[in-house]
């Protein structure tokens, strides 16, 4: 297809993009869409209910985590068959009779364990007829659910398994298994907690769905179009300004969504049009967007709700993920912002005009006071609070409130006095730069909701259910409160008019955050068959085999078959959906097989590899679904926006092989404040040196032999410690009284590296390394005892006597049994930084070569110029 039928085309119906995406865009008569209205607010409600500590403070309605994921899959089944219809030319204006009793009788076999709980839990695992008829039903309705919501990828692989599960017999030599019956097969899946209704959905219940709606009541409030708005404000005169805006306002809508895909079609309606205008081709202006919106999906706190995943898979507190995932997430971000520069400076782009001129230095002293400006009121915050909390103690909660309340009042009377934001129309003939200030300025109160949720996370370290909770809570009254005292502080006496406003916005951000939850609540649901084939058939110790076989045992083309096995797995699937099965089939096979080879690392850094490359499926062709959604509103080919997206996207794809080998980007393993900076610094200047070699520009068009230096230093300083294994080894094995010792006397929470051997369940000899957090100093028995492993000393190691379920140890694969043989210690050589002086070296010969050649250039232009 050419270039010029594809500008042809009519301009894609966007909104419509996203209502067939998110909500089914199914809109039946007044009625039933008050029906709809209702029950989606109903889900809404209950979810904030069972967050809340009102059922344990009432004594009322109290649900178990069984029941309340019952019930969250009861409400999603049923809302995916009213709103979504079955095919493309099936009715929008009606619901037919057939989904009725598909919506019906999926939403019965969903609140099945709930409505007989007691029953089935008299009778584990003797399902009777009935229970068999149910699961089956069930099984079969989620699945056609999931298709209507989610396509087929999904389906696909749900049903792939769930056919492992039967053909077990005869399935070649290396993937047979003993197959399982029907009755098994409905137990494990339907009505225990290892199949449909496991941690995936439990997730999705607790923590997800009130990230969804705390998303979608921001948006609903005006908070999406004040990022937006104050992003172009920010950067649009800068060169390539929009799409330096869609790369900031993209991480800001990231922030708060689930999807890269809605990421795309929210950000890239305004964004992509505006790119096109100031001279990206069509395909860049996509490519740009998707590989903005993408990154959304690896910047905390949500992470595409894959966040509140790992904290249950990687066993470790969601402050931790947050942690360890933000680095690599900011320099990516920064690396593409480069990216778009390096883009716009070989296109000669400019920026769009400001209204109102200004001095560079009046500009940096404007960005210098407000950048000060936040950190004082920060410091103010933080202290001001933990005073109050320190001297009244228990009546401190009430003064804080108070103080949060005067900050809104404050706020929105300093909104008022400023003109209201209103989304521009990215294809009128004129655009003008809002100006930059005022912008920024009118929606300052937006940020206090997110202010309570990153409080309650990380000062209070409420659980992110709770945090949500609440940050939802304050979130609702800014709904309700904000136009109607807006109208008064703007002279607007029509104070029950707006307030009945607000609160329709509030039914509608409630209804919103139900109906985006559907997709989500599906696709953890049918992923919860793969999880539950996992634990049933063995096969993920299969998929370890085959990698083994493929890899030939070398450790990097292990590593790279587990990236491209993620990204054919990822195909389709919505982030949530696309994390558990990757984690749950390829997490283990890194796991097993690097212990083997001598790669131990921690294991959330096993699961960030596999998360980043399911993700880069969503912009990979053919399946690349925030790439075609991106052509869909630049008017491009699909393929070819997809191809430029995941060149833009290489950043991303390198860092997983990167913190792998390096920790340190993950802030893991860090010695103090010098080595935060340094591997802060380092890490951004080596990405954004990669991000120059790739895209052929550095301060002058590379030459090859420029491109190939540029790799080499951002690998050195990517990876330091490459160059200084060469030179001195960096762990002493030792055993007996020495490993006692060297436990013993190991620094308080610190992990260590220990060798294990014995024979598994599977009959198989192990041999292979953990890495073990040993807790608090004392004695080494306690200390291992803190991993989850119950050991007995016999001289010359540990011998496994217990390991406790879902434990540090379990996780890693260490049974009753195994033998504790070596403790690796690190010997003394010198700081691997030291590989950092040759690197900078060179590449300051780079620039020094290029600047001069580009000075020739200018001033050979200049001259042809005068002439």
């Amino acid at each position: 297809m050419s270039a010029t039928n594809l500008s042809d085309k009519p301009p894609v119906d966007v909104h419509k993009l996203v209502e067939e995406t998110d909500t089914g865009g199914r809109k039946p008569g007044p009625a039933i869409a008050k029906l709809l209205l209702i029950v989606a607010v109903s889900w809404s409600l209950f979810q904030l209910w069972i967050a809340s500590p009102l059922p344990f403070a009432l004594g009322i309605f109290i649900f178990d985590h069984t029941e309340s994921r019952s019930i969250h899959l009861a409400f999603a089944v049923f809302l995916a068959f009213m709103l979504f219809p079955a095919r493309k030319r099936s009715p929008r204006d009606r619901v037919p009779l057939l989904d009725w009793v598909f919506a019906l009788v999926g939403a019965f076999c969903a609140g099945y364990l709930y409505l007989f709980y007691r029953e089935l839990a008299a009778r584990p695992g003797l399902p009777t007829t009935m229970d068999v008829y149910v699961a089956v039903i069930g099984c079969t309705l989620l699945l056609e659910a999931t298709r209507r919501v989610l396509g087929l990828p999904m389906v696909i692989v749900a049903l792939v398994f769930l056919f492992y599960t039967f053909a077990g017999p005869i399935m070649p030599e290396l993937m047979a298994h003993q197959g399982a019956s029907i009755n098994r097969a409905v137990s494990h899946f339907w009505l225990t907690t290892e199949g449909v209704y496991g941690i995936a959905l439990g997730v999705s219940s607790g923590f997800i769905f009130l990230f969804v709606l705390f998303g979608s009541l921001l948006a609903k409030a005006g908070a999406g179009n004040y990022f937006i708005k104050s992003a172009f404000a920010l950067l649009g005169h800068m060169r390539g300004g929009p799409a330096k805006a869609a790369v900031v306002s993209s991480a800001a809508t990231g922030v708060i969504s689930g999807s890269s895909i809605a990421n795309v079609v929210t950000t890239g309606t305004f964004t992509i049009p505006l790119m096109k205008r100031v001279g990206y081709r069509p395909d860049k202006a996509g490519a740009v967007e998707v590989s903005a919106s993408v990154n959304g999906q690896i910047m905390p706190p949500v992470m595409g709700a894959a966040a509140f995943l790992m904290v249950e898979y990687v066993g470790i507190p969601y402050v931790e993920v947050m942690k360890h995932a933000l680095l690599p997430a900011l320099i990516s971000y920064i690396a593409l912002f480069y990216i778009v520069h390096l883009e716009a400076v070989k296109a000669n782009m400019q920026g769009l005009p400001r209204r109102h001129a200004s001095t560079f230095a009046q500009r940096m002293l404007s960005v210098l006071t407000t950048i000060t400006g936040f950190i004082v009121l920060a410091g103010l915050t933080y202290y001001g609070i933990g005073f109050i909390r320190s001297t009244l103690g228990e009546a401190a909660l009430p003064v804080i409130l108070l103080g949060l309340l005067a900050a809104y009042l404050g706020l929105l009377w300093f909104s008022s006095k400023l003109p209201e934001l209103e989304l521009d129309d990215p294809d009128s003939p004129l655009f003008e730069l809002p100006e930059t200030g005022p912008t920024v300025k009118s929606g300052l109160h937006y940020l206090l909701a997110v202010v309570v949720l990153i409080w309650c996370l990380m000062v209070e370290q409420l659980s992110p259910a709770l945090s949500a909770f609440w940050a939802t809570a304050f979130l609702i009254f800014l709904i309700l409160t904000q136009k109607p005292l807006l109208g008064l502080m703007r002279g607007d006496r029509r104070v029950w008019a707006n307030f009945r406003f607000a609160v329709q916005d509030l039914i509608d951000g409630l209804a919103l955050g139900a109906q985006s939850m559907v997709g989500i609540g599906l696709a953890t649901a049918a992923a919860g068959i793969v999880v539950g084939t996992v634990s049933l058939t063995g096969v993920g110790q299969v998929m370890t085999e085959l990698v083994e076989i493929l890899s030939g045992g070398n450790l990097t083309l292990m590593l790279v078959l587990v990236a491209l096995i993620c990204l054919v797995l990822g195909m389709g699937l919505p982030t949530t959906a696309n994390y558990i099965v990757v984690a749950t089939l390829m997490a283990p096979v890194i796991v097993e097989l690097g212990a083997q080879q001598g790669l131990i690392v921690p294991l959330i850094a096993v699961h960030m590899f596999v998360f980043y490359f399911g993700l880069m499926a969503d912009v990979t062709p053919p399946v690349g679904l925030a790439s075609i959604a991106a052509s869909a509103i630049a008017r491009s080919d699909p393929i070819k926006t997809g191809i430029t997206a995941f060149g833009y996207s290489m950043r991303t794809a390198i860092l997983p092989f990167l913190f792998i080998f390096n920790t340190q980007l993950l802030l893991i393993g860090l010695t103090g404040p010098f080595d935060l900076v340094l591997t802060v610094v380092t890490a951004t200047v080596a990405m954004l040196i990669f991000a120059a070699a790739t895209q052929g520009h550095f301060f002058a068009r590379n030459r090859w032999y420029e491109a190939v230096a540029l790799l080499l230093i951002c690998f050195t300083l990517f990876r330091p410690n490459f160059w200084m294994d060469m030179v001195a080894p960096p762990f002493t094995s030792l055993s007996g009284q020495e490993m006692v010792q060297a436990l013993e006397t190991a620094p308080a929470n610190a992990s260590k590296r220990l060798s294990v051997e014995g024979m598994n369940l599977e009959g198989d000899e192990i041999s292979k390394g953990v890495l073990l957090p040993l807790g608090p100093a004392g004695d080494p028995a306690q200390r291992l005892r803190h991993a989850g492993i119950t050991a007995m000393f016999d001289g010359q190691g540990y011998m496994v006597m217990a390991v406790q379920f879902r434990s540090v140890a379990d996780r890693q694969g260490i049974e009753q049994g195994f033998r504790i043989t070596g403790l690796d210690v690190p010997n003394e050589r010198p700081e691997p930084e030291w590989f950092f002086i040759p690197a900078l070296a060179l590449l300051g010969l780079i620039i020094g070569l290029q600047w001069r050649r580009n000075s020739r250039l200018k001033s050979a232009t200049a001259t042809v110029a005068s002439t």
